[in-house]
């Protein structure tokens, strides 16, 4: 096999941070990949020719801002498990549930995870690497202002980010056997990302994933599903992954493109359901090498660690074409060499994850009634079945769903060309600053208004003019565009609003952390309807025979979104409905339930926190306090610092204080070689 540079990231400390006694997630298991991979001779792994190792920089607080919100990032800066219960409301906000405990050291971790996906990316874009890998990175499930499934920093989202400003088109591949709903969220309107995720659906975390997620606005088609079933073997696996990535790669024409190894899809997973062996599972990493275009490789879940430690291992050979000198071709395993954890690995002490005799429920016949629930898109232009296919052939749930999925990146090939952008400069400033949307103390703002001339005024007015006319008319935009409106829909009944008749059903339900203008939708419909209430009392106080005021019925739809928001439990299934105003009660119920309800089958994204920054951006009178203890935050989270005080001023000391230990992304000396073996910088 060819050779590939490869880049490998690690940060010793990584495998020092706990989630508790008792959590299945283990950052040690990191550690334990490590030190196997170190252990095996001088010309393979990591003493390779052809690897880099790294001790990757700690992410800053201003590059996590990229993506999650101000107040989010500062959060995870302050909270400790002493604190949690103050600054999450009880549990109602940032941290919710179980699944991600406050403790010791938090912040710290979340800068290792991110650092290194930032550092591989940061390899790509700068054409010294051809794959890179960070085993630390993966966390696929953490939202916008929200920790989710074990992870807390999306680290995914920042390095597709960073990839985007050198690269036109990113291809993220998640065969974590939980869904990727936060990297699908982040990009969900966009066709510069597609997202393709193979996991197991049907009353399993995250509730999400189904095939008619899809995408939304110019993103329609680019968020490709293959939901699976239990006990997924290697043979039925590869059958719907190589035909599925070839025609993706044919048809998207991805510049880099960014693999979640999660090993939770592995046999014998705490947490998993999968039959996967450890060739199965690292067949897609050998399988996307060969195409020679910009990889990187990150974790993700994976909660039996002896058997992640292995997986990882084989993938690194994977990287550099050597995994035949590992585990011999056509053997199922390979002697393991004596390392720190030699104990961890019997009793037989190979390089092995065997399948057990778990029955493979993909291969069970489908039940065509089920076909009568497909879209309209489905009916027609269907992919005929092979000619060399005997009269008793039967469908089965895995064909159904390689058809459906092939189907669907075959509607893509209609489109003019493959999406493409112009490259450009990167811009020295936040959105913000440069149209004069901050709000900082007294004497930088008479400095700001010293640079300002009148062509800066003027633009920043017609920012914030076109701003308001895009926040307006969005849902009227993708409501004519995506959807066909029969005669009856348009018969609405008295209740419903009139922005909400505006917005096709999906324009309503997609209310999430990760869309760049949901805010600023919520905000404005919120101040239209003010509004037109506010009218509706005049005329009803002009009214002689009315002279008390009655306040206008809401539409349900709009009482229940405002009222609470939906999170599933990776531990226990159960669905948490949490109050969005005080958060004292919050109600539960199985997963089956939810699963059956048209939230949990559609994988509807709504009911989040609303830090309620679009309402300011219209009314332009300043920063308004959110989130904790009077945290301000402004408008854009690129420019801004997360660490802002009450009165709305950036003390730069504090900043300075907090990020004083972690490592620019610029800087070249920040980035340390390693030493293979010891692991100590050199």
């Amino acid at each position: 096999m060819s050779k590939r540079r490869v880049s490998y990231f690690y940060d010793p400390d990584v495998g020092s941070y706990t989630y508790g006694l008792g959590h299945p997630m283990k950052p040690h298991r990191i550690l334990m990949a490590h030190e196997l991979i170190s252990s095996y001779p001088s010309h393979l792994l990591l003493s390779h020719p052809s690897l880099t190792h790294f001790r990757p920089p700690r992410a800053s607080a201003q590059q996590m801002t990229a993506f999650h919100t101000d107040e989010y990032v500062h959060f995870l800066s302050r909270v400790t498990p002493e604190t949690m219960d103050e600054l999450t409301g009880r549990g109602t906000q940032f941290l919710v549930g179980d699944d991600n405990p406050a403790f010791e050291g938090i912040w710290e971790f979340c800068t290792i995870s991110a650092g290194g996906s930032l550092g591989a990316a940061k390899r790509i874009n700068e054409g010294r690497s051809d794959i890179a890998i960070n085993w630390a990175g993966g966390l696929h499930h953490a939202k916008k202002r929200e920790a989710s499934g074990f992870c807390y920093i999306n680290d995914i989202v920042l390095a597709i980010l960073d990839l985007l400003r050198v690269f036109p088109r990113v291809l993220y591949v998640d065969i974590d056997c939980h869904h990727g709903d936060g990297v699908e969220e982040a990009f969900y309107t966009t066709d510069r990302v597609m997202t393709c995720s193979f996991h197991k659906y049907g009353e399993y975390f995250p509730g999400t994933g189904t095939q008619e997620d899809r995408g939304r606005g110019k993103g329609r088609g680019y968020a490709l599903n293959v939901p699976l079933k239990d006990g997924m073997s290697d043979e039925t696996f590869k059958s719907v992954f190589d035909p599925v990535l070839e025609r993706i790669l044919a048809v998207f024409r991805p510049s880099a493109i960014i693999l979640q190894c999660g090993a939770d899809s592995l046999s014998g997973d705490k947490l998993g359901c999968f039959n996967l062996t450890m060739q199965g599972h690292a067949h897609c990493t050998s399988f996307l090498r060969k195409f020679n275009i910009p990889l990187i490789l990150l974790g993700g879940g994976g909660y039996t660690v002896k058997n992640v430690a292995r997986a990882w291992c084989y993938e690194t050979a994977c990287a550099l074409g050597v995994q035949h000198e590992l585990v011999p071709e056509g053997e199922e395993g390979g002697m393991m060499p004596w390392n720190e954890y030699f104990e961890w690995f019997g009793p037989r002490y190979r390089l092995e994850v065997v399948k057990n005799n778990m029955e493979d429920v993909n291969l069970r016949i489908a039940d065509p009634s089920q076909d009568s629930e497909d879209s309209p898109e489905n009916s027609t232009h269907r992919i005929p079945i092979p000619h060399d296919v005997g009269r008793s052939w039967k469908q089965t749930e895995i064909d159904r769903v390689r058809e459906r999925a092939l189907q669907q990146i075959k509607e893509l090939e209609g489109r003019i060309g493959a999406p493409s952008v112009q490259m450009m400069d990167v811009p020295r400033e936040s959105v913000a600053e440069h149209t004069g949307f901050s709000n900082g103390n007294k004497e930088g703002q008479e400095r700001q208004i010293e640079r300002q001339d009148e062509l800066d005024v003027r633009l920043a007015q017609h920012s914030r003019f076109v701003y308001h006319l895009q926040s307006q008319s969005s849902s009227s935009y993708y409501s004519n565009r995506h959807r066909h409106i029969s005669p009856s829909s348009s018969q609405s009944s008295p209740s419903t609003s009139d922005d909400e008749r505006d917005m096709s059903d999906d324009d309503r339900e997609y209310d999430s952390d990760n869309s760049h203008y949901s805010s600023a939708l919520r905000s404005t419909r919120s101040t239209r309807s003010q509004a037109r209430n506010a009218l509706n009392t005049n005329d009803s106080r002009g009214d002689s025979s009315r002279r008390s005021h009655q306040p206008q019925p809401q539409s349900s739809s709009t009482s229940s979104a405002s009222a609470a928001r939906k999170r599933m439990s990776i531990l226990t299934n159960m669905v948490f409905d949490i109050s969005l105003c005080s958060g004292d009660t919050t109600t539960t119920m199985t997963a089956a339930q939810y699963m059956g309800s048209k939230d949990g089958k559609m994988g509807r994204r709504r009911f989040f926190f609303d830090t309620g920054i679009g309402s300011e951006l219209g009314a332009m009178n300043g920063l308004q306090a959110n989130g904790i203890h009077g945290t301000d935050t402004l408008p854009s989270s690129r420019g801004a610092s997360p660490f802002i005080t009450g009165g709305g001023s950036v003390s730069a000391r504090s900043v300075r204080e907090a990020t004083e230990d972690l490592g620019d992304m610029g800087d070249e000396d920040t980035v340390m070689m390693m030493d293979s073996r010891a692991g100590t910088p050199r």
